[in-house]
């Protein structure tokens, strides 16, 4: 069974196109191959090699068309993609084959290009979070006066205006907004840290060869490796998780008033029933919450990846690969379903006398 995100049916339900292809293999070697040309081009600016051959190989490199298959066996061979990646670049580049790859290592490629692709999905988060936040501000201003029943517990409690519940769901939307932009620094930054970490196979130019790298890349610079450093990762996904567990909160506050017998929201669309026709399910609202569980239960996972045994670990590291990306696709579906979701409410509360 594929994953959910790309089953054929439930795909239908869980699957975020745009995600898919900030994460998709394709473009995961765009941003190595960007890595590899701008390092390149950053040997020559040190004064490593002579600048024509820099240009010359980084042209090599941003021209190449490695073939999957390639890149598969060698994962498989290799556990990682990127000695494959470097011999098919270097493979037929002739006297351009020392300006390529050399004093870098694996992990400066792959982190560097994982940087590139959270830069695109923090765009995304922050493009879809202002959407989401509009939507509620426009039924806020629809229904904002009208009156619900306030509940503790569950319970009735005392009356409340529609636009207080509304305030609740949005009022974090804005926050995270502001967080992502503020975790950039930490996650979208590159990394050159060479085989073991410490930059000893470049020297003393390491500083500004990252530096010359990073501007080229878009990315924040910083003055060591992270190779075993994974803080700013897991905080990500600490905030991915809080995301999608702020709109599960939407999602689990409609499928209640939504029930027959409270009738607070009404909905148009909605999933019927295979057996009981008169059914009108509020698949939406119930696809937040299970986005926001599922998110929950990622993030043990994640802080199991900071445990990076010496310079380098190839468990922990994996262990990442394959967590964040899922965890980025979810907090991303569970925006465009909450976006969804608000469009459909046609009523809320009870309008005034």
């Amino acid at each position: 069974m594929t994953d959910l995100f790309s089953h054929p049916w439930f795909s239908g339900l869980f699957g975020d196109a745009e995600t898919q292809e900030i994460w998709s293999a394709e473009r995961s070697l765009t941003h190595m191959l960007a890595f590899e040309a701008a390092y390149s081009r950053g040997l020559g600016a040190i004064g490593r090699i002579p600048a024509e051959q820099a240009d010359a190989a980084a042209a090599w490199i941003e021209q190449a068309v490695p073939g999957m298959d390639t890149l598969r066996a060698g994962t498989m061979a290799d556990g990682l993609p990127v000695p494959a990646l470097v011999q098919a670049l270097r493979s037929d580049a002739g006297p351009l084959a020392p300006a390529i790859h050399t004093g870098t290592t694996s992990q400066d490629v792959m982190d560097t290009a994982l940087a590139l692709t959270l830069r695109e999905t923090s765009n995304l988060l922050q493009t879809r979070l202002s959407q989401l936040s509009d939507m509620l501000g426009d039924l806020s201003e629809q229904f904002s006066e009208r009156k619900i029943m306030g509940r503790t517990r569950m319970q009735a409690a005392l009356p409340v205006t529609v636009g207080h519940r509304i305030g609740t769901w949005r009022s974090p939307l804005h926050a995270f907004h502001h967080s992502i932009e503020d975790i950039r620094p930490k996650i979208e930054r590159v990394q050159l840290g060479g085989p073991v970490g410490d930059g000893q196979t470049i020297g003393t130019a390491r500083r500004d060869l990252a530096t010359h790298i990073a501007n080229s890349l878009g990315l924040h610079d910083v003055d060591h490796g992270w190779q075993t450093d994974r803080n700013g990762l897991v905080d990500y996904a600490n905030l991915l998780s809080r995301i999608s567990g702020s709109l599960g909160k939407i999602g689990q506050d409609i499928c209640l008033m939504a029930q027959e017998g409270v009738d607070e929201i009404t909905l148009s669309g909605g999933g019927t029933s295979s057996a009981m026709p008169h059914k009108q399910n509020p698949i939406l609202a119930e696809l937040l919450v299970t986005l926001a569980r599922f998110n929950a239960t990622q993030i043990s996972g994640m802080h199991h990846a900071l445990v990076h045994e010496q310079e380098r670990s190839g468990s922990a590291w994996a262990l990442e690969w394959m967590i964040l990306p899922i965890m980025a696709q979810t907090t991303a579906r569970s925006l465009t379903a909450a976006t969804t979701l608000c469009s459909q409410i046609v009523s809320i509360g009870v309008a005034p006398a």
